[in-house]
C-alpha cells in the first residue's frame, strides 16, 4: 500500500457503461429502420444491453453463499436479484424474438419482401383529424361537446359507413353515392 491506486474497477465501469450506451444506442436505430430483419436485430442488441446493465447494476461480484461446508459473511455474498433479473431478460427477449422473427418471416412469405411500408389510409386519416381538429379551434373553440361532435361527422365520412356507401345516412355521400 504505498500510495498505488487500483483503478481497475473505475476502468471496467467507464468501459461497461461505453459498452451498455453503444448496445442501447445501435438497437434503437436499428429499431428506427424500416426493414424488419433490423427490427429484430436491434431488439436483440436492446436485450443485450439490458442483460449487461442489470449485470454491472449488480455491483462487484461476491463469494458464493456456501463454501465446503462453511458458510460466508452476508456482507461478503453476491446479490442474486440481478442475476435473477438477467435471467428474466434473456427469457423475455428469447420468447420476444422468436415472435418477431416469426412475424417478418409471415411477412416475407405474403409480400416477398421485409420492407414496411406506410399505410395510406391511417396518414389519410391522421391528416383528416388535424384538418377537423383545427376547423374547430378556427371556430370560436366551441364547447367540448361542440368538438367531440365535429370529430365524429369527420370520422364517420372518413370510416366510409355502411350507411354512407348505401347513401342513406351520414356517411358523407349523397343519395346518388357521389359525394
Amino acid at each position: 500500500m504505498n500510495g498505488a491506486v487500483d483503478t481497475t474497477v473505475g476502468t471496467l465501469d467507464v468501459t461497461m457503461a461505453i459498452v451498455v450506451g453503444g448496445l442501447f444506442t445501435a438497437g434503437f436505430y436499428l429499431m428506427l429502420q424500416r426493414s424488419l430483419m433490423r427490427i429484430v436485430l436491434g431488439f436483440l442488441l436492446l436485450g443485450h444491453g439490458t442483460n449487461l446493465l442489470l449485470l454491472v447494476a449488480g455491483g462487484t461480484p461476491g463469494r458464493a453463499p456456501v463454501v465446503e461446508g462453511k458458510t460466508a459473511d452476508p456482507a461478503e455474498l453476491a446479490d442474486p436479484l440481478p442475476q435473477a433479473m438477467a435471467l428474466t431478460s434473456i427469457v423475455i427477449t428469447f420468447g420476444l424474438t422468436a415472435f418477431l422473427v416469426a412475424l417478418a418471416y409471415r411477412s416475407w412469405r405474403l409480400s416477398g419482401h421485409d420492407e414496411v411500408y406506410d399505410d395510406v389510409e391511417d396518414r389519410r386519416i391522421g391528416t383528416a383529424r388535424e384538418h377537423t381538429e383545427t376547423i374547430a379551434d378556427r371556430a370560436g373553440g366551441g364547447t367540448t361537446a361542440d368538438r367531440e361532435h365535429a370529430e365524429t361527422g369527420a370520422d364517420r365520412k372518413r370510416a366510409g359507413t355502411d350507411a354512407g356507401r348505401r347513401g342513406d345516412g351520414d356517411g358523407g355521400i349523397a343519395p346518388g353515392g357521389v359525394r
